[in-house]
């Protein structure tokens, strides 16, 4: 259904939807990283402000809007869908603001650089380098932008460093033990060659259509940027790191130790879970989940026929050689065989298919060592870019295969690559409503179909039925170790021994875990909290509508609005299942 014109609006809903419009185009302007990473090119030649006056005036400008939707009469409005766009537009600066006043902006940069996942969360230093192989270059214009970008990203660097030194005269600074991994990621890339620097990337592919003059022009653009601009600005980065900001950063870990750390927990836990849920409360509901978790892996464990202890099948399940594939391109080729098994079978529990592709891809080099298994990088809203699956083959002793089928769900389909792709295709929603995150539904959603192997026929063999409870257990485990590391003032030690207890994962990813805790506290905690919230949903569903359930539908339910905050979402069931038992009456 096309989106419906303002001619046909009324006035309020007229007024809230010009907002709405203009706020979408400000946003992009002021973050084009984020608008480069959907496919708008209009800004491909310029970095983010992320200047303290910047972010200041960005602020003051959220308090703007809030002002303006004040003066929305809500009541006016033409519908509930309208309603809701304002609730959640308030709702998104609302939070915007109190994280601003708890200053985590004055941590910008950690070891795994951070992937823009909503519009005010600025991406570190290290998605500036995988812009240059996510965006499309195929003009003249598109190559004269990104040399652009190249010379302009001094200042940006240098912004990112004042950051973190405004950070560091507050007391506001990340531990040693997770800083410590940055400077020989930049390091990596302090190149005395430009052709070897991944920001020229883009100028290895340079199309045939463009005139060999323009090639060699802006191919020569790119190695004197690189030189004159990005190297310095990294070297300059590293040694800031290296001579200051490191010889500052505490021992111990946990937000705890900030001047307001508990008030910065418990904002950054409401907002990862879109509940108010106090770390407390969390942390109980782990310990629950992680003995639940224990006892079915017990009764999967004697499916295999394995005698020992649960220690003792870890471990096996950590060594022995059968688990594992001996090379990174065999992994690959396996997980890409896996996509191509799933496929077929998703239409027994979904009507609604994304139009956008997904690819499985490797983990770049670069970043292999400092990041965990898998993720997804999402589709370009223009399709110009496929949704991509990226695999970690790093060490592949350290990467069981017996964990292949619960990630493949998660990050490919049905589950990040499905919610935010369907997301981006709901054209009748307002833009914001199509590509907004809230981490509670986006990775509890992805989690939630995890589980969906059982009705899929994935779970044949016991020991990918037992990957799977490893994997839950494993965001059962985030739940305790979270809590336990900034509320509960946990050592890392702590930390990684409770989750080295519970779950079978390799030492290797159980410390790129912990240390991700440590670096971005409170967003572990979306995952377990998302997936009980929609499990539990669902189950009430099929309560509630008996013979009349359909997953199919139930599913449509869940991602044909976007993503939402917990508490909407559970409305939103509530009224269908309504809706559909009234209609059975």
């Amino acid at each position: 259904m096309p989106p419906e014109s303002t001619s046909q609006r009324g006035g309020a809903s007229a007024a809230l939807h010009a907002l709405l419009d203009a706020e979408w185009q400000y946003s992009l302007q002021q973050y084009p990283t984020y608008a480069s990473l959907l496919g708008d090119r209009r800004w491909n030649d310029r970095w983010d402000d992320l200047s303290l006056a910047g972010l200041e005036a960005d602020h003051r400008h959220s308090h703007d809007v809030l002002a303006k939707l004040a003066r929305v009469d809500r009541d006016a409005l033409d519908d509930d869908a309208d309603r809701l766009h304002l609730d959640l537009f308030r709702r998104m600066h609302e939070t915007w603001l109190e994280e601003y006043g708890v200053k985590w902006h004055l941590l910008p940069l950690n070891q795994m650089g951070g992937l823009p996942e909503g519009l005010k969360q600025p991406p570190g230093l290290q998605t500036a380098y995988q812009l240059a192989d996510t965006l499309r270059f195929e003009t003249v214009q598109d190559y004269e932008d990104w040399v652009k970008r190249l010379e302009r990203f001094g200042t940006y660097a240098d912004q990112v460093v004042a950051l973190m030194r405004e950070g560091l005269r507050q007391h506001r600074i990340h531990p040693r033990i997770v800083l410590q991994r940055i400077p020989p990621q930049l390091e990596r890339q302090l190149v005395s060659d430009p052709t070897q620097s991944g920001f020229y990337g883009p100028f290895t592919r340079i199309p045939k259509d463009v005139p060999e003059a323009d090639a060699r022009r802006l191919a020569q653009a790119g190695r004197d940027a690189i030189l004159d601009t990005v190297v310095p600005a990294l070297r300059r980065t590293r040694d800031f790191l290296l001579t200051e900001y490191l010889p500052a950063a505490p021992e111990t870990v946990g937000v705890w130790q900030f001047p307001d750390g508990e008030a910065l927990y418990s904002v950054l836990a409401r907002r990862h879970t879109t509940t108010r849920l106090s770390p407390e409360e969390i942390h109980a509901v782990g310990l629950e989940e992680v003995q639940r978790l224990r006892s079915e892996m017990l009764q999967v464990m004697a499916r295999t026929g394995f005698t020992g202890t649960l220690q003792e099948f870890f471990e096996a399940l950590r060594t022995q050689t059968r688990f594992y594939e001996p090379t990174g391109e065999a992994l690959l080729a396996r997980y890409q065989a896996l996509a191509r098994r799933i496929d077929p079978l998703l239409e027994r529990l979904f009507r609604t298919m994304p139009k956008k592709p997904y690819v499985v891809e490797p983990v770049p080099e670069a970043m292999a060592p400092d990041v965990t298994t898998g993720f997804y990088f999402p589709a370009a809203a223009d399709g110009s870019r496929p949704g991509t699956f990226q695999v970690n083959l790093y060490r592949p002793e350290t990467r069981p295969i017996w964990e292949m089928v619960p990630l493949t769900l998660h990050e490919a389909v049905p589950g990040h690559h499905f919610q935010i792709a369907l997301a981006s295709e709901q054209t009748q929603l307002p833009e914001f409503r199509r590509f907004t995150s809230y981490v509670a539904f986006d990775e509890g959603w992805a989690l939630y179909c995890e589980s969906l192997g059982d009705e899929l026929g994935l779970y044949d063999d016991p020991h990918d039925k037992f990957g799977q409870l490893a994997f839950e257990m494993w965001r059962a485990v985030r739940l305790v170790v979270d809590t336990g590391l900034h509320a509960k003032q946990w050592t890392r030690r702590q930390a990684l021994d409770f989750f080295m207890e519970n779950a079978p994962r390799q030492e290797l990813d159980v410390t790129n875990e912990v240390d991700r805790y440590i670096a971005w506290p409170g967003q572990a905690l979306a995952y377990k909290v998302g997936q009980l919230r929609i499990s539990a949903l669902r189950t009430k569903a099929e309560a509630t509508l008996g013979s009349r359930f359909d997953v199919k539908a139930f599913h449509d339910q869940v991602l044909l609005t976007g993503s939402l905050p917990l508490d909407v979402l559970e409305a939103k069931l509530d009224a269908w299942m309504e809706h559909e038992a009234r209609g059975a009456a």
